[in-house]
């Protein structure tokens, strides 16, 4: 299993990372991500990277357990 990791700080609020996996990331009123679930099964993970690597100020890793 996998994980995400955000680095808050770094997020723009591009929301890349939704469009790609909207059922992982989200974004907050203040235009910040939100990781709705950290672990990442394998089933989803190609998808899950895809959607991280989107983010244009690289906030966001998947990384293993």
């Amino acid at each position: 299993m996998a994980v995400i990791r955000a680095a808050l700080g770094a997020c723009q609020g591009y929301a890349n990372c939704v469009v790609g996996a909207d059922d992982y990331y989200d974004i907050d009123d203040d235009g910040i991500v939100v990781v709705l679930r950290a672990e990442v099964p394998e089933a989803d993970r190609k998808r899950v990277e895809e959607a991280a690597r989107s983010c244009p100020v690289s906030a966001l890793e998947v990384t293993d357990a």
